[in-house]
């Protein structure tokens, strides 16, 4: 192994350990052209190019022409920088148009009853928001009703910390019966609300589906 293996395998492992946060703008470039380039000091180039474009965002949005003039940088190079922009529009656009936002009670309503639409048993899911609403990730938890939710509440709460959630939405189902809380959703919900706090995430809803209506326990002054 020669010395730029050492140092690019020790950027490697910096960037999986602490991602893109513990890297200067020239670092980044510096490990991105390590796929185009092999066994060449990339850290002079970087510096070329972000003095040449004067920024990140020039160096990415750069045409071909002027890219091939920043010395070190072949076809491979120029190839590989102008494709990282079209990937990030492309994904932000795959992304919006599967964004969920559930940012008022109807919003949230409306989705639990998909969510929960012909489930046979008592079900209850767990879904994720960031501070604006929209949704992170949705879980299943397992069957049989918010009475039996006491053994699942470190797992909501490992749920909401693995996607960062600020706050959480909890819904569950009457197969038989009316969308109205009972006893025993109030007291889950009072449990699994504080359990939520200790972590510094808002239980922001609990939804009770029953016969294709909808009931909130926020609106009914328990959260």
């Amino acid at each position: 192994m020669g010395v730029h293996d050492g140092h690019r395998e020790r950027k490697r492992e910096q960037f999986r350990r602490y991602g893109d946060e513990a890297f200067a703008d020239h670092e980044l470039l510096e490990l991105l052209l390590y796929y185009a380039i092999p066994r060449v000091d990339t850290n002079p180039i970087a510096h070329r190019l972000l003095e040449h474009f004067g920024s990140l965002m020039n160096v990415l949005s750069a045409p071909d022409a002027e890219l091939e003039k920043v010395s070190g940088l072949g076809s491979s190079s120029v190839g590989l920088i102008r494709l990282v922009a079209p990937l990030y529009r492309r994904a932000r656009i795959s992304a919006s148009k599967n964004e969920v936002i559930l940012d008022t009670v109807e919003r949230i309503g409306v989705y639990c009853l998909d969510l929960l639409a012909a489930e046979p048993r008592e079900v209850m899911y767990e879904i994720c928001l960031d501070a604006k609403g929209r949704r992170l990730n949705t879980y299943r938890l397992s069957e049989g009703g918010p009475g039996g939710v006491t053994a699942n509440a470190r797992q909501i709460v490992e749920n909401a910390l693995a996607c960062n959630a600020v706050m959480v939405v909890l819904s569950h189902n009457h197969p038989s019966g009316l969308a109205l809380p009972s006893r025993e959703d109030i007291a889950s919900t009072e449990m699994l609300r504080t359990a939520l706090d200790a972590v510094g995430v808002r239980l922001a809803e609990h939804i009770v589906v029953a016969d294709g209506d909808f009931v909130s326990l926020h609106q009914q002054g328990y959260l």
